[in-house]
């Protein structure tokens, strides 16, 4: 076969497993990311959105992604939801051609068409390809691959800086492209010399530096959602650690056996480990030492690309593990797709070694059981009902369910359903400040402002000043939104009341 062929095929497998997500529309963050964003749905947005945040100030102003917002607004030009759809498909085929091209350059052709078809393939990714708003995962992958493919490979310092500031742009986690071409030298993968590699080096830092001035000038002070996943609220420094080490388990099931997928991995799904003792945390320091000893074991006896393939997995998910700081979510499948790289380089470089035949069957059967898990799972994130009755039937004990219930029952025009929904979620989860917002919506709308206040009272126990006044205008942009301008007023002048702009 030849290389053209192989990347045609890749790029086919690719689009041919989500082909039905052209049928999903929005869900989840699609709605204020995309929907209710002045930057998407007017022109302009192409160029104002790289002095705006991602999210827009009345809904947090954090983050700074601007090349996904102007995707965004490209996409809005032509209108429909299958086009959003259809153009993350195309940015995972070109990601998924991106990992056949690098591995390609240390395996031959047939191993290169392994990983990408691997990749291609792989039910993880599916949240990231299936919700639109997972675009930042594929397009940050797609050109953190290519800023390892310039600094290794080709060893062009021009490219690899434009890779990292495109990557950058489209998601904070593209910053790991430096530690992964340092990690291919380490371990001897196509080291440049000196003078080549402080070029390399130079133009990474004049990128990051520029990045980091424009984004802490663009970016506005977080006032929405908590900055820690909702399990870790309260909970101590020590408690995150073995929690984010006990969450391996999680992560290794994901990666090699992603049979269960789910859309929430919240309390109580999974709860908080607070001791060493925890059965959890030594089963997820037990897989920490295996992957460490498998990478130990493959540099040793000289398997480059094997070894080159485990180390991107951690270092793609360090900045994700909550590990060195607390992340806003315990466990988040979209974010695995970067770290996913890793283990079909890895797996394809072990595979090469097969005979050629055993090699085409043990390559087919991944491919054809990958590929109908993925396309299984795409309708999940068909809409928000279909993702909610995902949470309910796939994660029964989460508090996500309940309170994503109180939203559609809000959009049925029942609110006395939605606020008995919160209260669930509530006695299940009572620190995080989103049950409490949803469901001052729902009071509100219920005339019930005695129990509005009550939930709005116990919103501010967990989160006051400026972040309580980020949800109220959080969660009035959406009540409006879904037509309840009444609560929405409520909620702003709770704002107002707190001293904060409305």
């Amino acid at each position: 076969m030849t290389p053209k062929r192989m990347f045609l095929t890749v790029a086919l497998c690719a689009v041919v497993v989500y082909l039905g997500a052209l049928w999903n529309r929005f869900a989840l963050d699609d709605v204020p990311i995309i929907a209710l964003n002045p930057l998407v749905v007017h022109p302009s947005g192409l160029w104002r959105a790289f002095a705006a945040p991602y999210w827009t100030p009345d809904l947090g102003g954090h983050m700074y992604r601007p090349l996904v917002i102007a995707g965004f607004a490209l996409d809005a030009l032509v209108d429909g939801t299958a086009w959003f759809h259809a153009v993350n498909v195309l940015w995972h085929a070109g990601a998924a051609v991106a990992v056949a091209a690098l591995a390609r350059r240390w395996v031959d052709t047939a191993g290169a068409l392994v990983a990408g078809l691997l990749f291609a393939v792989h039910p993880v990714h599916v949240e990231a390809v299936a919700n639109v708003v997972g675009r930042s995962e594929l397009m940050a992958t797609l050109f953190t691959v290519l800023a390892v493919y310039a600094g290794v490979a080709r060893q062009h310092p021009g490219w690899s800086a434009a890779a990292l500031a495109f990557g950058l742009l489209s998601k904070e986690n593209a910053a790991v492209a430096p530690a992964l071409v340092v990690w291919a030298w380490m371990i001897g993968l196509d080291r440049p010399d000196r003078r080549r590699m402080i070029s390399l080096l130079v133009g990474w830092v004049v990128v990051g530096a520029a990045y980091a001035a424009v984004r802490t000038l663009v970016r506005q002070p977080f006032g929405g959602y908590a900055s820690v996943a909702p399990m870790f609220i309260g909970q101590s420094p020590l408690t995150v650690r073995l929690t984010a080490v006990a969450a391996l388990a999680d992560v290794v099931r994901l990666l090699v056996f992603p049979l269960t997928l789910r859309v929430d991995y919240s309390p109580n799904e999974r709860t908080a480990v607070t001791s060493p003792l925890d059965f959890r945390f030594a089963l997820g320091l037990l897989w920490a030492l295996t992957w460490a000893a498998l990478l130990l074991l493959a540099w040793r006896r000289g398997r480059k690309l094997e070894a080159f393939g485990l180390g991107w997995i951690g270092v793609a998910f360090l900045p994700v593990a909550n590990l060195l700081y607390p992340a806003g979510f315990y466990v988040a499948e979209r974010t695995l797709y970067l770290p996913s790289v890793g283990l079909v380089l890895a797996a394809s470089a072990a595979l090469s070694r097969l005979p050629s035949e055993r090699l085409r069957l043990v390559a087919a059967v991944l491919c054809l059981l990958g590929g109908v898990r993925t396309a299984l799972r795409v309708p999940t994130w068909r809409d928000d009902n279909a993702v909610t009755q995902s949470i309910l039937e796939d994660s029964p004990d989460s508090y996500g369910g309940p309170v994503r219930m109180a939203g559609v029952y809000l959009d049925r025009r029942e609110p006395a359903k939605a606020l008995a929904a919160v209260r669930i979620a509530a006695g299940i989860m009572p620190r995080d400040p989103w049950v409490y917002s949803i469901g001052s919506v729902a009071a509100f709308a219920l005339g019930d402002a005695r129990a509005a206040d009550s939930l709005l009272a116990r919103l501010e126990r967990f989160c006051s000043g400026p972040c309580a006044a980020g949800y109220y205008r959080y969660e009035a942009t959406m009540a409006r939104a879904h037509g309840y301008p009444r609560p929405a007023d409520s909620l702003l002048a709770r704002a107002g009341r707190l001293g904060l702009p409305q």
